[in-house]
């Protein structure tokens, strides 16, 4: 056994030629010993230890010993800093050992060899030149062998053994040297010596007499360590079954690559890389963008083809590689002829008109200027999605639509991420891969139609597409990568600007496009609609011809629309049933005339039942604006025997209901100035009807028409039937400004209206209406609804001054 309790076990010692050695064979401790420090090394009995001798003092002192004959001191530093230690800078209790070999090179420090051999203690320093020199004394170590000892050592054993075959760098020597130790000191120091601790753990051991005390500390770290090799064993183990797994599918893949050159088949899989490299190389993404996607590919490559990964890379790249990152077209700047295309599409639309030729001259000056984000607001028919398709042919650019009405899944806007099986990117990029350019005119049509539920809100993934500032970094959850949108001309239509989102409204730049006036339907009809519906229904020039009358016939007659849609929808039936009878033979050309359309179309759609409406007290006519245009709006008012109380039907809104109400308090309030009764007030009760029951109506503006009814009524006289009225009124009786003008008065216009009253601050509006919508008729503008019942009542010296 090893330790000074076991004398005669140190393999080399020399016993005939060392004075340290009794007769009995027994290590005698000399009563001096130099002291070498030792840095970040304990040094336990029984060990033979390696050293690097670089400090003078410590030269000195293996300069004069001898190999085998002399015995040291070996005592580790407190502070492995300090380069000249002193005795306060040691610890007390160190190992005696024996010098072994000594190796001195020409340069560098002394290498030594050194076999421990026991415990010592200095009990009192005697110099410290040229080397540190102690008087010592031996420590006895401590051990009693006992049932609970033999158990210790039998668990630190095989502890000890399921640590070295865990162990890499252990040599199997160690596993014998451990099984021939019996001693347990000698097994306590062994394994201290091998065990990973620190310097004052180690030197505790060290100072440790007490063998069995000891093995129960190293058996709490060996069990310690054991734990971190088994799992650490347990990942080696996973990374190795995977890596294998691996292995062998690059082994069969390599055979199958040399199956096929032999059988004459290219490798399918490294030409497709090659190809899908070189799409990359041509594609000309920014670059940090390549870098990526070139990452992707080198993944795809070590992938097999089997694999469900390499299909998802597969598609990624294709998607990647196809979309427009440098394809795009080149503006057409020249602005006169930018101006002919649309003249020559688009009749009138002056504004819009405008809008684009500015934003062309402006790229002219700023060809690297940010494209801006219109929305063209009108009723339906009026042309706003074509109007896109002239300025894209206007630019020189693509044009692509993507309607928006009934989308309500933010996935349609950004896509789907690259975990989803069958993911896609969002139809923005979709659009853009489809017309190859970066640079299209693109339309959203129907925003305000847009959707909303679980699934996200499609309005707000637009907001980033549609600002300026922030879509040349737009990013879609499919690519995962920005892409610049600030080239793309983005155009929205809407019928109308309520249901958009605040913050959506705010990046568009609205331009309103009104209902068209008669004459404008009649010239769009000869210049556009009467030229292509007879070229697609095969009727050559001269076949069919299509008088004036006979359009305005059918604008009037049969057509009440702010648009040209359905008008163009009567113009074919007209052109389908000459055609039909050329292709019989009953004729071989036509003339259409008025009094033609009433055989052809039927019978008249739409009649004025404007004087027979108004010819009673109690009913006023009014103006809406509805997302199809303007339209005239009868407000009735009856009253029966009651208390006094209000009823409203006609399928109204909450605004239009609290208009009503505040008509009808105005009413009660200026009763004695309007010269009505107030007990009228409590014997009857009142209901206002806004027809047709079956249309939802809402909005402020009828509050001036249903005063006028209210109070007609009450008067029992009845209102101008030549007079139309539209305004919001206050419970002050004020008049204020409404929305929609040329729509509600082009709406009275065609209703035969001769008088229209308006607020007095819509005034400056009028200059945007046509001439001819203005033409034959009156507009009385004004402040109160007092003036407003001196223009509406057929007698007008009864109607009374009333406040406001």
């Amino acid at each position: 056994m090893l330790g000074e309790e076991t004398p005669g076990l140190d393999p080399y010692f020399d016993d005939e030629n060392n004075d340290s050695m009794d007769q009995n064979g027994e290590f005698i401790l000399p009563e001096t010993l130099p002291i070498l420090p030792l840095r970040n090394v304990v040094a336990y009995p029984g060990t033979v230890t390696p050293l690097a001798i670089g400090r003078d003092a410590s030269r000195q002192l293996i300069l004069e010993a001898k190999p085998n004959d002399t015995i040291i001191g070996l005592v580790t530093q407190k502070d492995a800093d300090i380069d000249d230690p002193i005795f306060s800078d040691i610890y007390s209790v160190g190992t005696a050992a024996s010098i072994l070999k000594i190796i001195k090179m020409p340069q560098g420090p002394i290498h030594v060899v050194v076999h421990a051999l026991s415990r010592f203690k200095i009990v009192k320093p005697l110099s410290v030149d040229p080397y540190l020199e102690a008087e010592v004394i031996p420590l006895e170590v401590k051990s009693r062998f006992t049932k609970k000892l033999h158990a210790l050592m039998v668990t630190v054993r095989q502890t000890a053994q399921r640590v070295i075959e865990l162990s890499p760098n252990v040599p199997e020597e160690a596993a014998v040297l451990l099984e021939n130790i019996d001693h347990p000191s000698a097994m306590a120091d062994f394994l201290a010596a091998n065990l990973n601790l620190s310097i004052e753990e180690k030197q505790d051991l060290l100072e440790e007499l007490n063998a069995t005390k000891r093995l129960e500390f190293i058996s709490v770290a060996l069990v310690n360590q054991l734990e971190v090799l088994e799992m650490s064993h347990k990942i080696q183990g996973r990374v190795r079954e995977s890596i294998d797994k691996s292995q062998r599918e690059y082994f069969l893949q390599e055979q199958l690559k040399a199956i096929q050159s032999e059988l004459g088949h290219g490798d399918t899989q490294i030409d497709e890389i090659k190809q899908l490299a070189k799409t990359i190389k041509n594609a000309h993404m920014p670059k940090k963008i390549e870098a990526e996607v070139l990452r992707e590919l080198d993944r795809m490559a070590k992938l097999p083809s089997a694999s469900p990964e390499y299909s998802v890379i597969r598609t990624y790249l294709d998607w990647t590689c196809e979309l427009p990152w440098s394809r795009s077209t080149e503006d057409q700047l020249d602005i006169d002829k930018a101006e002919r295309v649309l003249n020559r599409d688009h009749y009138n639309l002056v504004k819009v008109k405008k809008r684009i030729l500015e934003f062309l001259a402006v790229r002219k000056l700023n060809p690297t200027g940010k494209s801006p984000i219109l929305c063209f607001v009108g009723p339906p028919g009026v042309g706003k999605t074509s109007l896109g398709k002239s300025i894209a042919r206007a630019m020189g650019r693509k044009f692509v639509r993507m309607s928006l009405g009934g989308v309500h899944d933010e996935a349609d806007i950004r896509g789907h991420r690259r975990t989803y099986i069958g993911a896609l990117p969002g139809r923005i990029l979709q659009e853009l891969r489809k017309c190859e350019s970066r640079n299209p005119v693109f339309m959203l049509d129907e925003l305000d139609k847009i959707g909303a539920d679980f699934r996200g809100d499609p309005a707000s993934a637009l907001l980033e597409v549609l600002d300026p500032e922030q879509n040349n970094t737009f990013s879609d959850h499919y690519l995962d990568q920005p892409f610049d949108l600030s080239r793309v001309m983005f155009i929205a239509t809407a019928n109308y600007t309520e249901p958009i989102p605040l913050a959506l409204y705010d990046r568009l730049e609205i331009i309103e496009l009104p209902g068209y006036t008669t004459k404008d339907k009649l010239s769009i009809a000869k210049r556009y609609l009467v030229p292509r519906q007879l070229k697609e229904h095969g009727l050559a020039r001269g076949k069919l011809t299509i008088k004036d009358d006979a359009i305005f016939s059918v604008i009037e007659d049969y057509t009440r629309e702010s648009g040209v849609r359905n008008l163009e929808r009567e113009l074919a039936s007209i052109c389908r049933n000459v055609a039909t009878d050329i292709a019989r033979g009953k004729k071989r050309k036509a003339t259409i005339t008025h009094k033609h359309v009433p055989k052809i179309l039927g019978p008249i759609q739409f009649e004025s039942e404007l004087a027979l409406r108004t010819g009673i007290p109690g009913v006023a006519t009014g103006l809406a604006y509805t997302p199809v245009g303007g339209e005239l709006l009868f407000i009735e008012t009856a009253n029966m025997p009651g208390k006094g109380n209000l009823q409203l039907t006609g399928q109204i809104g909450e605004v239009m209901k609290e208009s009503a109400e505040a008509a009808f308090s105005v009413v009660r309030a200026n009763a004695p100035r309007l010269g009505i009764d107030d007990e009228a007030f409590n014997k009857y009760d009142y209901h206002i009807h806004v027809p047709a029951g079956a249309i939802p109506k809402d909005g402020p503006s009828a509050g001036v028409a249903m005063f006028i009814s209210v109070v007609s009524l009450l008067k029992g006289q009845a209102v101008r039937p030549d007079v139309a009225m539209t305004g919001e009124i206050t419970l002050r009786g004020l008049v204020l400004p409404i929305g929609g003008l040329k729509e509600k008065i082009l709406a009275a216009k065609q209703a035969g209206i001769k008088t229209v009253i308006l607020p007095a601050r819509n005034k400056k509006d009028m200059e945007d209406l046509p001439k001819d919508a203005k033409k034959g008729m009156t507009f009385k503008f004004v402040k109160t609804v007092g003036e407003a019942l001196k223009e509406a009542m057929a007698d007008r010296s009864e109607s009374k001054r009333i406040r406001g």
